[in-house]
């Protein structure tokens, strides 16, 4: 779990496929001498795992499925990344819960300059368009934004202050770049029902008990949730 606040800018080193993944080399000082083998990284909104890491420089490896749903297949050596360690048990969440889950790809449409900020125009799948609320939270390549502007149904747009222009890439930002798009999982959850399902993790079983297609209060309480438990002797 993340929060969408950027630690540190990364550069990377180099992306050489091995055995059906994409092993990232990248450059960041502070984050690779903090990092462990088997750490959570989001690198550009996506969360990875490190699998070594040495002075400066740690890896991460990437399977072919994130490459196909995320702008990853466009990295290039010597790309800035955002980068964010995992986020801790104990640790303020100033920016909004942030799953390192990319649902998709957008790109951008305008941007242009407003009273010191940027207002940065995002085009997006109308399957992403269905997450977006006004004044709720999206994450562009890991970074926590606020959803300023509709319309909601191809685009949307966001202000980006210059703290955050100096802590991002998004300096950089120019129509026709692809970012990558996560939807805030509590609007996720509030409005996905019947839109999203997962495949089951092992095939069915046969059995002649029938299924039980949800937890009840009446199933709960049978199996003793709700009792009061008895103060311990002594």
């Amino acid at each position: 779990m993340f929060t969408g606040l950027i630690r540190e800018i990364g550069r990377l080193k180099g992306v050489s496929p091995r055995a059906g993944v994409t092993l990232l080399d990248i450059a960041a000082p502070r984050t690779a001498r903090a990092a462990a083998v088997g750490d959570s990284i989001a690198v550009n909104g996506i969360c990875l795992t490190v699998t070594a890491a040495a002075g400066d420089v740690f890896r991460v490896e990437a399977a072919v499925e994130t490459r196909r749903l995320t702008t990853m297949k466009n990295w290039r050596r010597g790309d800035r990344l955002h980068l964010e360690p995992a986020l801790r048990a104990g640790d303020p969440l100033d920016g909004h819960l942030v799953q390192g889950h990319v649902d998709g790809t957008g790109v951008v449409k305008a941007v242009r300059n407003a009273r010191g900020s940027l207002l940065v125009t995002i085009g997006l799948p109308e399957r992403l368009a269905a997450y977006l609320t006004a004044k709720g939270s999206v994450a562009v390549d890991g970074v926590s934004l606020t959803v300023d502007e509709g319309p909601f149904t191809d685009s949307f747009t966001v202000n980006l202050i210059g703290h955050t222009l100096a802590w991002t890439t998004f300096d950089a930002l120019r129509p026709g770049r692809r970012v990558n798009l996560e939807m805030d999982v509590l609007v996720k959850a509030a409005r996905g029902e019947g839109r999203l399902t997962l495949p089951p993790i092992t095939e069915k079983r046969a059995s002649s008990a029938q299924p039980q297609s949800s937890w009840t209060m009446e199933r709960l309480l049978s199996k003793g949730f709700g009792r009061r438990r008895s103060a311990k002797n002594g």
